[in-house]
Parts: structure tokens; C-alpha cells; sequence
């Protein structure tokens, strides 16, 4: 593609005419990742610009360079000669994604996107609406791809060149839609833009990320960016959150409005879902969903209560996309769980009930306990932390969350990145008054002790890092993984995987 043509209505004429005979080859944000004929993309970050590496990427092969205007004045080379190759734009960081999209031809035009946002259940939602939809794709948390052959991404929403790249790649394959987590983050900072959605949904909304938003009102409005944006058909919200209301408000009068409840709410201007917990049963949780006059019963082989939201939500954007609302509920039968939701190990011959989970936020945690807490005959135990350099605010909110449902209670590390990790247990502990609390900081020992002193009729949760598969201390990220943890302890007790609950 030409320069001229990629950047037409963002650059001057003059640099139209300096960019007629220039042919890009590729995008990259990475100067080290440059090949011969890239456009080097230098963007005005949060500690530093990306004209700090323009000479590295034009040593690279790099044909061109497009930059930020922003912060840009202590980088005299980009702006006095017009014979070097670089190219003024004002606000990029907005941009780029746009620019992105239509460098790899607007790949989400051609697909059925449908943007999953909120604090909790988006990595679930994705992965399940990816199990129910034909030849539909994921990009999240855990990786993008087909459902169980994820390739690694490095945020939950990348950055705005990869998603296009990921969406272009996706179209080739053949995928018709695109499950995809949209964090907060990521609408922030555009890298969102110039992406097409067919649908959004907001899960939920609770604290999180008050470090980087700086209050729940910026965090509540950088997700209601999600609904405004052009293309969109529908969108699905939850009627049992506290901000119901301004969700619904948010949404554009003439995008239709799907709700769904736990709790019978409805909405008035809109369609409903509603669903129940008839029981819990060995295999999982038997739920009732009731659309219009249908209503049908279905035992998912899940656990946890607050996996009927997640449930709910993806038959509600099943049933936004036009799908038969029988056969939507009998796939439900088959859905297969996510990869630290919810993960479960022993649960028989004489074992205790194991679950590994993500839950590392307050209601995320409360919402685990309490749904374990049905599941448990005996005593229930919680082994978690909190990430350092992370909202504090939440780490005593943590553990108020364990005081309430768990009999034992374990604090230990998370991530402690470039805090002191006793630091950040002191702050959990801030007002604490308990007695059941035990402090074993080094994370292996204390999921080993807990499952060596468990009995058979008691359930634990090991909470904060569910899929990750490392700890990362002082800027190391060094090899960990609960699950492995949990396997070798409760191996020591008779465990095989034929075990799995």
C-alpha cells in the first residue's frame, strides 16, 4: 500500500506528495521487530515516545516513520528536514487503529465481532460464545485463535496494529465471527479503534483498575465507550448490576437492547432472559433459562453460581444474533470450562474439592466463595494475595470477601512485582480481627499445606492467578503454575487424573 493512500486525510497535502511513491510493506510499534520496507509507528506512551527509536528502526529497514505529535518537540530530526522520512500526525496514539484497519483491508467488516466488556466473566464468555457459535474465533486473556488452540497475546485487548493483524489473520481462516475481551485499557487507549463491532456487552461492573482510572466514574465511562460505538446491532446488559441504569442509558436509542437476569429484573425497552439454579449435581449446575414464553432447563457441566451470568450472557447474544433458542439451550449441555475459572481437581476417593481460579478482585472473590460454599460439606479454605503496584484500595476488601465465606483462611504471594511482598500482606491484614487467618508467603508451600491438611469433605479455592502460568517478582517472571501445585499435592494424597471433579 502507498503512504499517501494509507494516511490520506491525516497528513498534508505536502506529505501526500512526499508519500506518492513510498510502498509500505507492513506495520510495526516495535523498532526491533522492523523489516525492510515497514512503517515505523512512534507513538507519545506513558513513559516515553516512540521517536526514541526511530534511528534503531530506520537502521532496521524501516521506509518510513509516523509519530505522535504529541510530546514530540524534544525530537528536532522529525520535524526540520521534509527530505527525511517522517510524518507528522496529531493524535496517532487515537489513530492508529483506524490506520491499522485499513492497512490489512478493515478485516472486522467481514466478520461478526461481538465485544465483551465488564470487570468479570469476560475471558468465560468469550470462551463459551466461542464453543457455540460456528466458526468463531477468540481474542482475549488467555490467547487468540480457535477455542483450545490459542496463540499468546500480551494484553487482553492488544495493542491496535496486532488486533488488526489478529482480525486479518482470522478472516483468511475463515472465522464469521470473532469473540473478543474488551478491557478498559484498551478502550482508553484506542486500541479499539477502527474495529467494527457487531454487538457489545457489558457483564458487570464492579472495582478494579482504580490505579490506572483513578475513580469508579472514569472506570464506568471508559466501558460505556465500548456502546457507542458505529456498526453496532445490539447490545446485551445485565440487569442484576448495580449500574444497570447507566448502562442502559448509555446505550444509543436506536440499538436494540437485550437484558438478562438472575433475579427476574426486566427491561422495559428491550428483550429479556431470565434464568434460575434449579440445583447443583456432580457433573455441574442445572439452570433454568426463560425467554418470551419458552423456558427450558439444561445442567451445564460448570460450577459456581455466578457461571449462570456467564451462561445467561451468551444465550442472550445468541439470541440477539437471531439463533433458535431451543437448540441455543441444548448446546449448553456441552460446553466445555475454561482454564482457571473454575478449574477443579480430587473431589473423590477421600480427596477434598479443589477449585483454581482468576478471581483477584473483591467481587470477583466473593463471588467464588459464596458459590463454593454450596458445594462444601465441611470446612471451606481460600489461599490467596494481591499483585503489587496494583490498586491498593481492594487488598483489604480481599480479604474481607475470604473473612466472610472461608473457615481457613490463607495470604500469600501474587504477583508481587516490585513491591515488598510483606507489604502487601500487611495491607490485606489492615483492620483485621480475625483468627482464622494464616500467613505462608511463599505461594507453593502454602497450596501444598493447605490440600495436606484438608479433609476429604472440605473445598478450597486457590484464588488470584488462575490461568498464569508465573509469578512475577522485581521485574522476573519467573515459571509458575497453581495447577501443577495442586496435582503434586494432592498426588501425595492418592491423585490421579482420573480424579478431576
Amino acid at each position: 500500500m502507498k503512504l499517501n493512500d494509507l494516511l490520506a486525510e491525516w497528513i498534508t497535502a505536502n506529505d501526500r506528495t512526499r508519500g506518492k511513491e513510498i510502498s509500505i510493506t507492513g506495520l510495526a510499534l516495535d523498532s526491533r521487530k522492523v523489516v525492510e520496507g515497514n512503517l515505523f509507528v512512534a507513538l507519545s506512551g506513558t513513559k516515553e515516545h516512540g521517536l526514541n527509536y526511530a534511528q534503531q528502526a530506520l537502521a532496521n529497514g524501516a521506509i518510513a516513520i509516523i509519530y505522535d505529535t504529541n510530546n514530540a518537540a524534544q525530537f528536532p530530526l522529525a520535524q526540520a528536514d521534509a527530505s527525511q522520512p517522517f510524518f507528522a500526525i496529531k493524535d496517532l496514539n487515537k489513530l492508529i487503529g483506524f490506520i491499522a484497519s485499513r492497512f490489512y483491508n478493515n478485516p472486522s467488516q467481514a466478520m461478526n465481532v461481538i465485544g465483551i466488556t465488564g470487570t468479570n466473566g469476560k475471558t468465560s464468555c468469550s470462551q463459551f460464545l466461542s464453543q457455540l457459535l460456528p466458526q468463531c474465533g477468540i481474542i482475549g486473556t488467555l490467547g487468540w485463535g480457535a477455542f483450545g488452540q490459542l496463540e499468546k497475546t500480551t494484553n487482553t485487548t492488544p495493542d491496535a496494529i496486532a488486533l488488526q493483524s489478529i482480525l486479518a489473520d482470522m478472516k483468511e481462516q475463515g472465522k464469521q465471527a470473532i469473540a473478543m475481551e474488551v478491557s478498559s485499557h484498551g478502550i482508553d487507549q484506542g486500541r479499539i479503534n477502527g474495529i467494527t463491532f457487531k454487538g457489545a456487552v457489558v457483564t458487570n461492573i464492579s472495582r478494579d483498575h482504580l490505579d490506572y482510572h483513578g475513580n469508579m466514574e472514569n472506570y464506568l465511562q471508559t466501558k460505556l465507550q465500548l456502546l457507542k460505538k458505529t456498526g453496532l446491532s445490539f447490545v446485551v446488559v445485565n440487569l442484576d448490576n448495580a449500574y444497570q441504569n447507566e448502562v442502559i442509558n448509555a446505550v444509543p436509542k436506536d440499538i436494540p437492547i437485550w437484558g438478562f437476569s438472575c433475579s427476574n429484573n426486566n427491561i422495559i425497552t428491550g428483550e429479556t432472559v431470565n434464568g434460575s439454579i434449579l440445583g447443583y449435581h456432580s457433573t455441574g449446575i442445572e439452570i433454568e433459562i426463560n425467554w418470551r414464553k419458552q423456558s427450558r432447563s439444561v445442567i451445564v457441566p460448570l460450577y459456581g453460581d455466578f457461571n449462570i451470568e456467564n451462561i445467561l450472557t451468551v444465550t442472550t447474544i445468541l439470541m440477539a444474533m437471531g439463533k433458535d433458542f431451543s437448540e441455543s439451550i441444548e448446546k449448553l449441555a456441552y460446553i466445555k470450562p475454561v482454564k482457571g475459572r473454575m478449574e477443579s481437581f480430587g473431589g473423590s476417593n477421600s480427596l477434598p474439592l479443589v477449585f483454581v481460579d482468576y478471581a483477584h478482585t473483591p467481587d470477583a472473590l466473593n463471588r467464588v466463595l459464596s458459590s463454593v460454599r454450596k458445594h462444601c460439606n465441611k470446612n471451606l479454605w481460600v489461599v490467596f494475595g494481591c499483585g503489587g503496584n496494583r490498586d491498593i484500595g481492594k487488598r483489604p476488601l480481599m480479604r474481607e470477601a475470604a473473612e466472610y465465606w472461608a473457615d481457613h483462611i490463607i495470604i500469600t504471594d501474587d504477583n508481587p512485582r516490585f513491591e515488598n511482598g510483606l507489604t502487601i500482606i500487611n495491607d490485606i491484614l489492615a483492620g483485621c480481627k480475625s483468627t482464622n487467618i494464616e500467613i505462608i508467603q511463599n505461594r507453593q508451600e502454602a497450596i501444598m499445606d493447605v490440600i495436606a491438611r484438608a479433609t476429604e469433605k472440605d473445598c478450597i479455592v486457590i484464588a488470584g492467578k488462575g490461568h498464569e502460568n508465573y509469578q512475577e517478582i522485581n521485574g522476573q517472571y519467573i515459571p509458575f503454575h497453581d495447577q501443577l501445585v495442586v496435582m503434586e499435592a494432592l498426588k501425595n494424597r492418592g491423585f490421579n487424573n482420573a480424579n478431576v471433579a
